[in-house]
């Protein structure tokens, strides 16, 4: 019934503008959390409209927060660590509870302080990106202790396309646990709503939705700010060639984490950035250029503080470009022109592509073209689930 009130309130919301479940929250729906204790799992990227973060957005209001709950990179998403402790909030005196550390999942003690939780966390549009898990985690452990989860919903930031080959269940793991393809078109609320169903956990969950947005608009479209979510997410820019260049994470080359340029790159000592284009030829969507990066201690410890030769993608058209199709066919170049000195970590590399068909058909020499269309079929039947978990229209036919 909530839930439904809150979709009115969005339907009826695109003349103020784009507003994210913060502010739908707090401008229509305060009901859910007035008189409780509450907690939040957030990062510096949960923000209203106008930028101020979620925290002070709720304590003016007169919510009673009780514990903050962090996801990797922290709570400033700023860092680049495997085990994140916990904290304090310097501004409220509030704990921190990592979820990203040596636990990964809210602990029965720390849910006894709260009667509700609140999930604010910008997603970015690609399937290998843990806050979606910590998510379904969180909504795991809150239902367990009879905790309600409320996600308070962001737009998807590259769209509602959807491409790549979809999440194989035997490849599930903390930067995917659901059959949704590398670019999957949703917001991290469907994605819980979703997951709630097909893991089978049966959460008491609300979505918030975001009001005046449809699934076609790009966040460049919305006048909300960009706050990166992840250090090596510096822009739309990066979102939109994340869900494809994040397959060389698996490789020898560097995506340019460090730089402002992160995953807008691909490059390598032993890279050959011409021969590599012009074998590569004219791709749709996108201009590849030469250029170099200087990678500044990234966590991979890839060519830190090293000036490398690198391919630069720079997106021409948004309706053309497919990211991921466009990955496996740079890599394919890649190797046929230095197949003695790419590398590749075969479990990681599957780990990002849901799959091993992609890293087995494309040593085998397939046409990368080929093995893209080979993904149609599974994404259609993607696109016919997706419809029943969908909160927001399309303005695409």
């Amino acid at each position: 019934m909530l839930l439904g009130l809150v979709l009115a309130a969005c339907a009826a919301g695109a003349p103020q503008g784009v507003r994210p479940g913060i502010d739908v929250l707090l401008d229509d729906s305060l009901a859910l959390v007035q008189g409780q204790r509450v907690g939040l799992l957030t990062n510096r990227a949960g923000v209203d409209a106008r930028g101020v973060d979620d925290v002070t957005r709720l304590r003016e209001a007169g919510v009673r927060l009780t514990a903050l709950f962090s996801p990797e990179h922290g709570f400033r998403a700023q860092l680049d660590e495997e085990n994140i402790g916990h904290g304090v909030d310097s501004a409220t005196g509030l704990p921190i509870y990592s979820l990203y550390g040596a636990i990964r999942a809210p602990t029965p003690s720390m849910l006894a302080t709260i009667d509700v939780l609140l999930v604010d966390l910008q997603d970015i549009g690609g399937r290998p990106y843990t806050y979606v898990t910590t998510a379904l985690e969180a909504l795991k452990a809150a239902h367990a202790a009879g905790v309600p989860l409320i996600v308070l919903d962001r737009p998807n930031p590259i769209g509602g396309a959807v491409q790549g080959p979809v999440l194989d269940t035997a490849f599930r793991s903390d930067i995917g646990m659901l059959p949704i393809p590398m670019r999957h078109g949703m917001t991290l609320g469907e994605l819980v709503r979703l997951g709630n169903d097909l893991l089978g956990i049966r959460g008491r969950l609300t979505v918030v939705p975001v009001a005046g947005w449809s699934r076609d608009a790009w966040f460049d479209a919305t006048a909300l700010p960009w706050i990166p979510p992840s250090p090596s997410m510096p822009s739309l820019e990066s979102a939109t060639h994340y869900p494809g260049i994040v397959l060389f994470e698996a490789t020898n080359l560097s995506v340019g984490r460090g730089t402002p340029i992160a995953f807008q790159v691909v490059g390598a000592p032993w890279l050959d950035p011409e021969a590599v284009r012009r074998a590569l030829g004219s791709v749709p969507g996108v201009a590849l250029a030469d250029t170099v990066i200087v990678p500044v201690a990234p966590p991979d410890g890839k060519y830190a503080n090293t000036t490398v030769p690198a391919i630069r993608l720079r997106v021409t058209d948004r309706d053309t470009y497919d990211p991921v199709a466009t990955a496996v066919r740079l890599l394919g170049a890649i190797r046929a022109r230095h197949a003695d000195s790419l590398t590749i970590v075969a479990a990681r590399f599957d780990k990002l592509a849901g799959t091993d068909r992609v890293r087995r058909e494309l040593w085998a020499g397939r046409d990368p073209a080929a093995l893209a269309v080979g993904w149609d079929a599974a994404l259609a039947g993607f696109a016919e689930r997706r419809r029943r978990y969908s909160l927001y229209r399309s303005e695409l036919p």
